[in-house]
């Protein structure tokens, strides 16, 4: 799939996008010809499967569509033929760099068609996912920008902390990666013993790594000149494209679902939402590495009012009972096997919701004619979205300045492709 430009009348299909500009570049200017350069769909800087079609006149970018669809796996249509908790795995793939997040904006959008609350104990766990996830994401995020344009040192600090996430996951569902935790009213299991420990021993060891991270790269004169005034997205561009996340809130539009439209109790959380001015890759870098401080203050609240209770909603009818009771009473091992053959009992109709992850708005529309299985489902996917502005930007940019626009905006194609 190609995004139309202002130079091309919406084209159909990439092959005659693709036409276009290799028609243009037959013709000659007082510059001499146009090159039409390939970047991805394997290549670092893509990060993943992303092509780029790029016109290049020299060294600078004249025209650029994005390719994609090369990891499309059809999630949608997958969902549509099981019941809903078997498609929490599938989750994980969307943005598969924050998967205890994507668990979460699911779940909450099917307990939202359900009319479901989770006990408080159950609410703060899923907000330890959600901020656990947005330092990892970021973590990786701006490791991976740095690398892209040159700073190694910074990607080894960022990995070692976003390990140690990796190992709270692990003592939290057993995966490190495809956690698969939440369930539709809860989740799997409560936190185990010595967890909310280790949470507090990692917040207070990631502070100082952003600090060094801070200090290595944001009065930098090589970052610096590499990012300012680089890709600049305009706060019109930004809401115009629909982006979402923190490259919208670097373009200074001032937007996050967890102010706007909370959920789980994050209304009850003190943190402010970092915003940018101008709207460039140095903007975009501010922007995560406050977000991951703002993570930090999020997590030590969670951490210092942890509730006692159920962290499950109660429904004799829809959720599963406990496994202890499974394993001895012949009523709940009848009712283990309806809930996990035939999925919970939904009601009809349609809702959307939209969670704040770390690449943005992960939003999931499922129209329900009752019962187990979602009549249909439509996932609005942030990468999707954000990459689309990729041809308004690019045009007028170097070659080099490429790689550090797409390290800035932070995609994953995962969940761009589904």
């Amino acid at each position: 799939m190609a995004f139309s430009t202002k130079e091309f009348s919406a084209p159909d299909t990439i092959a005659k996008s693709h036409g276009a500009l290799e028609k243009a570049s037959q013709t000659q200017d007082l510059l001499g010809e146009k090159l039409i350069l390939n970047m991805g769909p394997s290549h670092p800087a893509t990060h993943g499967v992303l092509r780029l079609i790029l016109e290049m006149d020299g060294e600078v970018v004249t025209k650029a569509i994005p390719d994609i669809g090369y990891l499309h796996r059809g999630d949608e249509k997958i969902a549509e033929n099981m019941h809903y908790n078997q498609f929490v795995p599938y989750t994980d793939r969307l943005d598969y760099l924050a998967p205890l997040a994507n668990n979460v904006a699911y779940a909450l959008a099917v307990e939202k068609l359900m009319g479901w609350t989770l006990p408080p104990r159950g609410q703060a766990i899923r907000v330890i996912c959600c901020e656990l996830a947005r330092i990892s994401s970021h973590l990786l995020g701006v490791g991976c920008m740095a690398m892209d344009i040159g700073a190694m040192t910074v990607f080894l600090h960022t990995f070692t902390e976003r390990e140690k996430v990796y190992n709270l996951c692990e003592m939290l569902s057993g995966a490190r990666f495809t956690t698969s935790y939440t369930r539709v009213g809860g989740q799997t299991r409560d936190v185990p013993p010595g967890f909310l420990a280790a949470v507090r021993k990692f917040i207070d060891e990631v502070l100082p790594v952003v600090d060094d991270v801070d200090s290595l790269l944001t009065r930098n004169r090589i970052f610096v000149d590499r990012c300012r005034d680089v890709g600049v997205i305009t706060k019109e561009q930004a809401i115009a494209y629909a982006l979402s996340g923190p490259n919208l809130r670097a373009s200074g539009v001032d937007h996050d679902l967890r102010k706007r439209q909370p959920y789980l109790g994050y209304e009850t959380y003190d943190f402010e939402v970092p915003i940018g001015s101008i709207g460039d890759c140095y903007d975009r870098y501010l922007c995560r590495m406050e977000e991951m401080r703002q993570s930090v203050g999020i997590l030590r609240q969670v951490l210092d009012r942890f509730p006692d209770g159920p962290i499950n909603v109660e429904d004799a009818k829809n959720f599963a009972p406990p496994k202890t009771t499974v394993l001895t009473k012949m009523e709940e091992l009848i009712h283990h096997f309806i809930v996990h053959t035939e999925g919970p009992d939904v009601p009809a109709g349609e809702v959307y919701f939209g969670a704040e992850n770390p690449k943005g708005e992960l939003g999931f529309y499922i129209n329900s004619k009752g019962g187990g299985t979602p009549h249909r489902m439509k996932i609005r996917s942030p990468s999707f979205v954000n990459l689309s502005v990729l041809s308004e930007i690019l045009p007028g940019s170097m070659m080099s300045d490429v790689v550090a626009i797409l390290g800035s905006l932070d995609f994953v194609m995962g969940e761009c492709d589904r």
